[in-house]
């Protein structure tokens, strides 16, 4: 399971990576303005249509999420307009203050850590206000929480002016997701969680109705002007130089994906779910997230027992695990099982026996 030099993680990012995606990153390097680099960048870009689920186009950007959650802010809230972030966790807590760094007025919904959103909030903040932008996160990678995104696209959908711009950086390709179906204008990523890449390349689904706000927008930066971008990904390329190497690892990754198809990705992830939230209660810990909102790739486990989360993450790097401990202020309280990527049950029930050694079950 585990060599003398690697442990393998069961952290929410990045997880794991299988040998054969870390080997796609060794292919002799091209020049990124060249006619080979228009060729992987066109397969990349019809694989991840058929992965977001849309006939839009798919940025690229060696970035992480947060990145894009800067290029969201800055490229779809006008100025003198108001965005609506919708936050419980730590993570679109962070989101929200990018809009603020960034000079946007922004307003609030906050529901408790392990709370989700539902769209009856949202429709009640639309009917008293005009927003540029809903902002919410698919599933909150502090917390376990997946929030019903088809559900608040629903109610966000008749609001003409009004985008809806996803974080799924923990979600896609683990969570269902459906960009065209559903009405998303944004749906952004990253390579190092359920991809199950290395970490540096980000990537967003993108409606024209982003592209026509932001060409709407005086001050959209440099490195994260989506106008630029579009100008670029039209000539199969991008504005500045891309992780070459990774992207031939996503390239690799993306056949695996489609030859397992998403539906069935998301069908383990849901079963790994259950693996690991029915084990968090058979042992009296308990979910910290609200029932009906677990999370297909992360279980954020309530510490029920007090368990020293320490001591467990020492325990299970003896074999060969690379734990979690909780996040934020909820950081040993709770403790994350990451099952994200490409990992099987098969593993899934190994790390849940090592975890029933150390409590001693």
């Amino acid at each position: 399971m585990a060599s003398a030099n690697h442990k393998r993680l069961v952290i929410p990012g990045p997880v794991e990576v299988r040998p054969e995606i870390l080997q796609a990153q060794t292919e002799w390097m091209i020049g990124h303005r060249t006619k080979a680099f228009e060729e992987l960048f066109a397969r990349l870009q019809d694989k991840l249509r058929r992965a977001f689920f849309t006939q839009s186009r798919v940025f690229v950007h060696g970035s992480s999420g947060t990145g894009m959650w800067e290029g969201a802010s800055r490229n779809c809230i006008r100025d003198g307009k108001k965005a609506l972030h919708l936050v419980g966790g730590s993570f679109s807590e962070r989101w929200a203050e990018i809009s603020q760094l960034n000079g946007k007025q922004i307003d609030v919904i906050n529901v408790e850590w392990g709370q989700p959103h539902r769209p009856e909030m949202v429709a009640e903040a639309l009917k008293k206000e005009t927003y540029d932008a809903v902002c919410v996160v698919h599933n909150e990678t502090s917390t376990g929480v997946t929030n019903p995104i088809k559900d608040i696209a629903a109610v966000v959908r008749p609001y003409e002016d009004t985008l809806l711009l996803v974080d799924s950086v923990s979600g896609f390709l683990g969570a269902e997701l459906r960009v065209d179906e559903w009405g998303l204008d944004m749906a952004l990523t990253s390579s190092q969680k359920a991809f199950a890449l290395p970490p540096g390349l980000a990537f967003a689904a993108i409606s024209d109705r982003v592209l026509e706000r932001a060409k709407q927008v005086s001050n959209r930066g440099y490195y994260f002007d989506f106008v630029e971008i579009e100008a670029s990904l039209k000539k199969n390329n991008t504005p500045a130089t891309p992780p070459v190497s990774l992207m031939f690892a996503a390239d690799k990754q993306l056949d695996d994906v489609m030859a397992e198809t998403v539906e069935k990705r998301w069908a383990r992830h849901l079963q790994m779910r259950e693996m690991t939230t029915t084990w968090a209660e058979a042992r009296e810990f308990g979910v910290f997230a609200a029932k009906g909102y677990w999370s297909p790739t992360i279980t954020c486990v309530a510490n029920g027992r007090n368990i020293n989360v320490d001591d467990m993450a020492k325990f299970m790097g003896g074999k060969g695990f690379s734990m979690d401990k909780g996040y934020g202020k909820i950081k040993g309280k709770t403790f994350r099982i990451a099952h994200m990527g490409d990992m099987q049950p098969t593993e899934l029930e190994t790390i849940l026996a090592g975890l029933d050694e150390f409590i001693g079950q």
